[in-house]
């Protein structure tokens, strides 16, 4: 295979002339009333204090699904194409897509695991690489529960348990992460594609970070219960977003964004492991969401960018 050909613009299916801006609101409204309705038990209950709180938060993870299907079939967006269009099928080019499927596994929990010693070294949290003790704590009550002794498990075998196991996390928590991605890198990145390749890349991250205010604002992720919390989502949502979107048009397929997402849900308290004991972990500053993360990811995408990685003939035609 040539340079040239190795080089073919990858879009998924024949791109859209224009934004179907109508579309796109119908997503958009759908998309973030349906996250407000599958919520409102949890503000009408206990909120964040529910014990409902996670089948909920993993249903929500559905509503995207629920507005890409009222947009393909009931507003025609694409009228042909369509699994093309999502980057379900066909997985074409397999082999840059199979690479990026599996590079997905690891790539999230290692950024945030970089993040979080990044944290360390600023002095934003204080980390324990050596005993774990914020992690020996959390453990010791569940161990004591269990009838096990804390002090005959050594806690660096439980962490190396716990980091082992994301790439099977990855894998599960995919089939949740599917039904966002499929709205948010699956139509809605293609649908804002004639916009341009950056400006589709935030408005869709912006949207996807909009989308879950029913739950930051019970505090969930940054502890913050106001407009803050939402502000430090969405750019966190960017963030992660811009990386997401570009392997979605990098590859032509959804997947290798579906298995990010879930790498990054399975590795996002990495942070938890190696935090020392009575340590203040702010995870607007620290956590996977936060603004050092956002550093480290802009690192990543500035070099993807640098090694032309953005330009139209490597992510494709509009």
């Amino acid at each position: 295979m040539t340079e040239n050909a190795s080089r073919k613009p990858t879009l998924p299916a024949p791109p859209l002339e224009r934004v179907p801006w109508r579309a796109v609101a119908v997503y958009a409204a759908a998309a973030v009333a349906l996250a407000w309705l599958v919520a409102l038990p949890l503000w009408l209950g206990d909120r964040a204090a529910s014990p409902l709180f996670t089948p909920i938060a993993s249903l929500m993870m559905f509503t995207p699904l629920v507005a890409t299907l009222a947009v393909v079939f009931g507003l025609r967006v694409p009228r042909t194409d369509r699994l093309r269009f999502l980057g379900i099928w066909p997985l074409r080019p397999a082999g840059r897509t199979i690479w990026f499927a599996v590079a997905a596994v690891f790539v999230p929990p290692v950024l945030v695991i970089v993040a979080a010693l990044l944290a360390g070294a600023l002095g934003l949290v204080e980390l324990d690489l050596v005993g774990f003790s914020g992690f020996a704590e959390t453990v010791a009550a569940s161990l004591a529960a269990s009838g096990v002794d804390p002090d005959l498990v050594p806690v660096q075998a439980l962490v190396i348990g716990q980091l082992a196991a994301i790439p099977l996390g990855a894998l599960v928590n995919s089939f949740l992460a599917f039904g966002e991605e499929i709205g948010w890198r699956g139509w809605l990145l293609p649908a804002l594609r004639p916009l341009g390749v950056w400006p589709a890349l935030i408005l869709s991250g912006a949207l996807w970070g909009l989308w879950h205010a029913p739950l930051i604002l019970l505090g969930y992720d940054f502890g913050r219960t106001d407009v803050t919390g939402v502000l430090l989502m969405i750019a966190g949502c960017i963030a992660w977003g811009v990386l997401f979107g570009w392997a979605r048009l990098r590859t032509g397929s959804l997947w290798p964004a579906v298995i990010g997402h879930g790498a990054l849900n399975a590795g996002g308290a990495a942070v938890l492991l190696f935090a020392a004991a009575g340590a203040d972990v702010d995870l607007a500053l620290v956590g996977p969401l936060g603004v050092v993360s956002w550093i480290v990811l802009a690192v990543v995408v500035a070099v993807l960018a640098l090694c032309g990685q953005f330009r139209r003939n490597v992510l494709g035609p509009r």
